[in-house]
Formats: structure tokens, C-alpha cells, sequence
């Protein structure tokens, strides 16, 4: 199994990141981490490389810090990511938060800004993971407008199953996180969802599923547990459905 979005990178993991990461590759075949700001990718790359062919970075900025940030700040986080295209399998997560973030000057601030990430991926045709919060519907309308885009992948999506389908028509990935847990609703969607465009991820060290507690991603073995049980089907058939489809997405 694959937890396709984590940040092992950050302070929850300071005090025992060796010892995560060992427990993790017992249980997993690989994980993404996927950065959210300049300084956070460069960590990220750093993790990949002393866990390489297990550990594998995407390079993002996180859509509620791009909404309060500089243009020479987002050009900096661009160049660095143009830089080691050779290094990550991802662009992201990029994107926009309307949960956080509600000036509307600032939501539109998000928005360029993650047109602007999504024209690079598609330059270079790089997948794309992407951060859309309360605004699912709205990142479609923008990323449905490139073409070279390899794979796209709204992670943690927490939509209307009628933004899902538009986004499986167009063969984007959906991520359901732990969160399924104990959300209905994700519970839902992954029910109605084709197991061909699902992922799995943890977005530790959020989202565990005992709220309060720090997520980990070994973790995402509860998500394809409960994907597996929606679906009357067996854990194996979904963790191996999952995982061909990390696989293919990130090319892992």
C-alpha cells in the first residue's frame, strides 16, 4: 500500500522521524510527501534522498500561504521546482482554500497563483496535486482548461459527488485521506467513486483517525480497510487496486 500525500517533514515528526519512517516501511510500499513551501521542499528533497527509492517528493506551496505572499516569494518556489524536475514526481500541493480563507481579494490572489503552478506543471507535464478547500468546483474550472497535464489529483477531495464525476470524467484522481474514518461523507463518495480513479493518503500528521491524536502514515491501511468494506470487497483486491494506481500516477 501507498500513502500518497504526507509532510513527514514537519514538527509533529521532529522527535522521532527515524522511527515513524522505520515503522512505515515495514507496512508501506512508499510514500509522498509532498511540500508547501520553499523552505519546506528543500527538506523534502532532503528526506527523499536518505530514503531513496521509498520516500518520494512533490514540491508545493500551500494555497492559504500563497494567498499572503510576494510574487518574487512564488517565482523563488517556482524556479526550485523547475530546478528538480528530474527529483519529484509532483507539482503540489498547489491550490486554493476557501475554508481558511475568506477575503475575497485574497481568494482571488489563490486563484492566479495556482493557474500560475498549474501552467508549469502542464510546461512540463509534471502531475499536478492539488489543494482545493471549499472550492473543489472552482479548481476544476480552472484546471480543466490545460492539456498536458499527465495526471491530475485533487487531494483529500471532500466535494459534491457531482463535482467527483466531472473530475472522473476527465481522469483526475481523487485522494481520500483517514478522514473516511469517521466522515460520511467521504464514506459516500468513495462508494460511488470508481476504485480506477481512487488514491489513498493520511496527510499526516493531520487528520488521524482518533481526532487529537497524530497521524502517521501507516495509517492508510484504515482507509483501504473501509474503502474495501463500502465496496464488499476484500482488503487485498483494493490495497492492490490503490497501489497500481500510485504507482501509475506519481510513475513509482
Amino acid at each position: 500500500m501507498i500513502d500518497t500525500h504526507c509532510h513527514i517533514d514537519f514538527k509533529p515528526f521532529n522527535k522521532d522521524r527515524e522511527e515513524v519512517l522505520k515503522r512505515t516501511k515495514e507496512k508501506l510500499t512508499a510514500i509522498v510527501n509532498s511540500g508547501t513551501s520553499y523552505k519546506g521542499n528543500q527538506g523534502v528533497l532532503k528526506l527523499a534522498k536518505e530514503n531513496s527509492n521509498f520516500l518520494y517528493p512533490s514540491f508545493g506551496f500551500h494555497p492559504v500561504s500563497s494567498g499572503q505572499s510576494s510574487k518574487k516569494d512564488i517565482e523563488i518556489a517556482m524556479d526550485h521546482m523547475v530546478k528538480h524536475l528530474d527529483d519529484i514526481v509532483g507539482i503540489g500541493e498547489v491550490g486554493m482554500d476557501y475554508f481558511h480563507v475568506k477575503d475575497k481579494k485574497k481568494r482571488e490572489k489563490q486563484g492566479k497563483i495556482f493557474e500560475s503552478f498549474a501552467e508549469l506543471a502542464n510546461e512540463h507535464e509534471v502531475p499536478l496535486i492539488i489543494h482545493g478547500r471549499d472550492c473543489e468546483k472552482k479548481a476544476y474550472n480552472i484546471i480543466k482548461k490545460f492539456n498536458s497535464i499527465p495526471e491530475v489529483i485533487f487531494h483529500c477531495y471532500s466535494g459534491s459527488l457531482k463535482t467527483a464525476n466531472k473530475l472522473v470524467d476527465e481522469g483526475y484522481y481523487l485522494s481520500f485521506s483517514t478522514m473516511i474514518s469517521y466522515s460520511k461523507h467521504h464514506q459516500e463518495l468513495a462508494k460511488d467513486i470508481p476504485l480506477e480513479n481512487i488514491l489513498t493518503e493520511t496527510d499526516s500528521p493531520y487528520l488521524a483517525p482518533k481526532r487529537g491524536e497524530r497521524n502517521e502514515p501507516i495509517n492508510v491501511a484504515k482507509v483501504i480497510e473501509i474503502i474495501a468494506k463500502i465496496n464488499e470487497e476484500k482488503v487485498e483486491v483494493i490495497d492492490k487496486i490503490t497501489e497500481k494506481n500510485a504507482k501509475k500516477v506519481f510513475n513509482i
